[in-house]
This record gives structure tokens, C-alpha cells and sequence, in this order.
């Protein structure tokens, strides 16, 4: 292994690192493993000021020997976290970061604590027969992967800057080294607790729910039963978490318990994908031979990882277990509910109807049916539905032709301006609503993967800043830009996406 990196002021970082405070179970102290010739690609300004963080100090060269790992800032406590996991619903008792290292905590300019890890930063005491090194393909894709999620406004993880190391490494061919800069607001998993829950170590599970409290929800410590309100929290993001997921159209694709946030964030950008013909069942994951996290299995999925984090807090719940597990299935049942109000209020939006009303979501699921039915577009049929009028057909070719067979349109169309008509707002105003929900541009497939062969074959980067502005700003129309807001051709098509770095 190379010389640890050495430790020294760096201007613009100061961190405060609470996680280092728990016992040395939970982690082990792991220094990243310095680079060559760490070169910086891509730096996220704006994250970066949020983060309350000083972008050109980080772009300077002691900034990027910083974020590459070389020069660990003083204050810092860099560290692996240890967990363990269900994969694909196998039982794995020791995981833990095999490639990524937590330098250190900020608290950003809304006073929240945001870890602050290098992925790609060498070997850990986790890495297995890996290399702890990540290729650059991979870190583009996860660097625009969760930045374009984010701007959707749903909860991610984010990427602060990505980092060519000067290194190559061995996958299924010789490939360029980068680390990414990751950002999370956590990154304790329900795998975390899990790790500790299946070696029957009680007082550390304990210890972690009391931090989690502690720092991702003080309301709580004063309840009457504060780990069933964690249980009931952690229930409630990861059920509006994923009903997100499926209003716009993301798979995941490996939603192993070690990739649950235990703060409801999407994390662990690996084979993840969007459906472009809606198929309710589409898997892309080339490791999911059997469609366990399909598209459509989400829901099911999210529900079946939080049943193995009430487990791991049945000792916290009660002091019989009978009791405990009354308890866990009481929280538990709140799921299904949770998701099915937060996204049939989302498909409500989606159709532009402002009001509730007894048929609206069959009136969304049979649209859904449709174009399933039509292999219409997934994001072009609700980005065109919104531009449509609600009282004349006459302008619905651009949505109707989406579909292989228009009249399975027409048909719906006719009833969804039957119900427009029961509401108070103008077309315009349900227009405006409308596309402030439907995005114009996703990160599809074929185009995350023209960004990674443009930058790793050529060396090119323009791919991914049109990727960068047109998903900083998905629901606005970029003129010019068109060309990213399309399908793909059947030869551009990607069918299966990949894992890991």
C-alpha cells in the first residue's frame, strides 16, 4: 500500500466529525491513499457554497491534493464505516466501505451536518479481494446521476467534485482512475444496524439509534418510545422516497438493505436507470436476473428492507419481544398507506388535477396501462400531456404519437377532459402546474453513456456539461437542447446497466 496521506491545513475545509466520536466498532479509522497526479475534472460551485465551503480554495492545488485523498485536512478523522446486508436478499454479515472514505463532517449554510466522503480513495480493512480505487466511467455517471436527481427535487446524495487521479485500473479492460467527492446528509444504512443486530451487540444497535436521533432527529428523543418514532420516520421518507422514484420514472436497481438511507436519501448510484417505453416490470441491472428490483417491484422491495430495520430495533422497543414485534408490525403497516397517498398525490399533480376527486387514480393508472399498451415515452407522454389542451384535441399530436396505436390515447384523453372540466383553475395556470411536475430531461441510459465514452474514449467533457445545465434545470425548456430531451434510437438504446466503480 502507498504512504498515507500526510495531514495539514487546507484553506476553506474545517470539519467537525461526530461519527468518530462513537465506539471503534462502528468504524475503522482508514487515512485515504494518496494519488499520483490528482487533476480536478469537474467541481460543483454551487454545492460547494451551500456546503459553506470556499470553491476556489477547493479548485487551488492544495484544495484538489485534499479532495483527491493526497492531504488530509486538518480536523478530519477520515474513516470506513462497517455494516453488513441483505443483497438480493442473501444475508451478508460484513460489508462495510470497501472503496470510499469519510473524510469528514460540515455543517452547511442551513445548519444541517453533511458528511463529505471520497469514493474511489484506496484500500480499506473492507475491501475485500477489491481494489478501492474507482474508474471514471462509473464517477461520471454517479456525478450526474445524483445531481440530476437532486434537481428534481428529490433526496439524494451529492456529488461535490470528481477527481481524475492520474491512475489506471483493472476492471474488464484498463480504465482511467477517478475518486468522486460525495456528499450525504448520512451515510449510516439500515445495513448499518444490521451489523450489529445479527452479532447480538444490543448496546452498540442502541448506541447507533441514540446517535441517528441525536443527530438526524432531536424531536424525537423526548418521545415516550423514541425508537418506534425512529422506526415510524425512518418508515415514512423511505415510503415517499420511493413513490418519487416511480413518479419520474427511476429504478434503482440494487436496493440491497446496506443501500437503504437511514435519512430517506437515494444513495449508492450503481445499475440505476429510467424507464423510456413504459414497462412496469423493466429491469436494467445486468446482476438482477430476476427482476427483484424492477421498476414496479420497488414499492414491494422498500417495504420488505424496513421489516429487517424494525428487526434490528425489536431489543429497543420493548422489553418482551412479543410486545416488540406489535409494535415494529404497527409501524410497519403505515408503509403501504404513506406510499400510496404520497404517490397518488403525485399522479394527481402529474395529470394536472389541483382537486381530489373518487377516480382520479384510476383514471392515472389507466393512462399508465396505455402506454404500456402504446410504448409511449414514459417522461414525453406527461411532458407533452402538459402542454395539451383541456378542452380541444385538435393540437394532441405531439403526445398522441408517442403511442404505437394514437386511438389508445384519444380514448383516455376524451375522460381526462371530462375531469379537467370539474376544475377551478385556467388551462394555463394547470399548464404551468403541469410542467413544473412532468420533467422535459431525465438522465437516460443512452445518454449518461455517450457522456462516459465522450470523456474516457476522447476526452471530452462538453457531453457532460449539456448534460449538467439541461438537468440542473429539468422541467424548463432549453432551446437549442432538444436533442437531450429525446428517446433513444434503437441503436442507441441501453438495456442493461452495470454496478460499482
Amino acid at each position: 500500500m502507498a504512504d498515507a496521506a500526510e495531514t495539514r491545513a487546507v484553506e476553506g475545509l474545517a470539519f467537525d466529525n461526530t461519527f468518530a466520536r462513537l465506539p471503534e466498532q462502528f468504524y475503522s479509522q482508514t487515512a485515504p491513499t494518496p494519488v499520483p497526479s490528482p487533476e480536478l475534472l469537474r467541481l460543483n460551485r454551487a454545492l460547494a457554497e451551500h456546503l459553506g465551503l470556499d470553491a476556489d480554495a477547493l479548485a487551488a492545488p492544495d484544495g484538489v491534493q485534499a479532495l483527491a485523498g493526497n492531504i488530509v485536512p486538518d480536523g478530519a478523522e477520515p474513516l470506513a464505516m462497517v455494516y453488513a446486508g441483505h443483497q438480493f436478499g442473501n444475508w451478508v454479515p460484513r460489508l462495510g466501505d470497501g472503496r470510499a472514505i469519510l473524510l469528514g463532517e460540515v455543517i452547511d449554510r442551513d445548519g444541517v451536518r453533511r458528511d463529505i466522503q471520497l469514493k474511489g480513495a484506496g484500500l480499506t480493512p473492507f475491501s475485500r479481494m477489491a481494489d478501492g480505487r474507482a474508474a471514471l466511467g462509473p464517477v461520471i455517471r454517479e456525478y450526474l446521476g445524483s445531481e440530476a436527481m437532486a434537481a428534481l427535487g428529490i433526496p439524494s446524495t451529492r456529488a461535490l467534485a470528481m477527481i481524475a487521479t492520474g491512475q489506471s485500473v483493472y476492471r474488464d479492460s484498463v480504465e482511467s482512475g477517478a475518486i468522486l467527492v460525495r456528499v450525504a446528509t448520512s451515510l449510516v444504512r439500515v445495513g448499518s444496524f444490521e451489523y450489529f443486530y445479527r452479532r447480538r451487540d444490543d448496546d452498540s444497535v442502541r448506541a447507533l439509534a441514540d446517535y441517528v436521533i441525536a443527530r438526524h432527529y432531536p424531536a424525537l428523543a423526548d418521545a415516550d418510545n423514541p425508537y418506534r418514532e425512529l422506526l415510524g420516520e425512518v418508515t415514512r421518507r423511505n415510503a415517499d422516497l420511493i413513490a418519487d422514484w416511480l413518479l419520474i420514472g427511476f429504478i434503482h436497481g440494487v436496493m440491497n438493505t446496506d443501500n437503504v438511507s437511514i435519512v430517506g436519501e437515494t444513495i449508492d448510484y450503481g445499475p440505476f436507470g429510467y424507464v423510456d417505453t413504459y414497462f412496469p416490470a423493466t429491469v436494467y441491472s445486468s446482476i438482477d436476473m430476476q427482476g427483484r428490483y424492477a421498476f414496479n417491484q420497488q414499492p414491494r422491495i422498500g417495504h420488505w428492507n424496513l421489516a429487517q430495520f424494525a428487526q434490528t430495533l425489536l431489543p429497543l422497543l420493548a422489553d418482551d419481544e412479543d410486545t416488540a414485534i406489535e409494535v415494529a408490525r404497527g409501524v410497519l403497516d403505515e408503509y403501504a398507506p404513506r406510499f400510496e397517498a404520497h404517490y397518488h398525490a403525485g399522479l394527481r399533480r402529474k395529470l394536472g388535477l389541483a382537486s381530489e376527486q373518487e377516480g382520479d387514480v384510476d383514471l392515472a393508472f389507466d393512462l399508465l396501462q396505455r402506454m404500456a399498451r402504446g410504448e409511449a415515452d414514459f417522461t414525453l407522454t406527461f411532458r407533452r400531456l402538459s402542454d395539451a389542451s383541456g378542452v380541444d384535441a385538435s393540437a394532441d399530436g405531439p403526445v398522441r404519437e408517442l403511442f404505437s396505436d394514437p386511438e389508445l390515447f384519444d380514448d383516455w384523453a376524451a375522460r381526462w377532459r371530462e375531469r379537467l372540466a370539474a376544475e377551478t383553475r385556467s388551462d394555463d395556470e394547470r399548464r404551468q402546474a403541469m410542467r413544473a411536475t412532468n420533467p422535459a430531461y431525465i438522465l437516460r441510459n443512452h445518454l449518461a453513456q455517450r457522456a462516459i465514452d465522450a470523456a474516457t474514449r476522447d476526452g471530452d467533457f462538453s457531453v457532460i456539461d449539456d448534460l449538467l445545465q439541461v438537468l440542473g434545470a429539468p422541467f424548463e425548456d432549453h432551446p437549442g437542447m432538444e436533442e437531450y430531451a429525446r428517446p433513444p434510437r434503437p441503436e442507441e438504446a441501453v438495456t442493461r446497466t452495470f454496478c460499482g466503480t
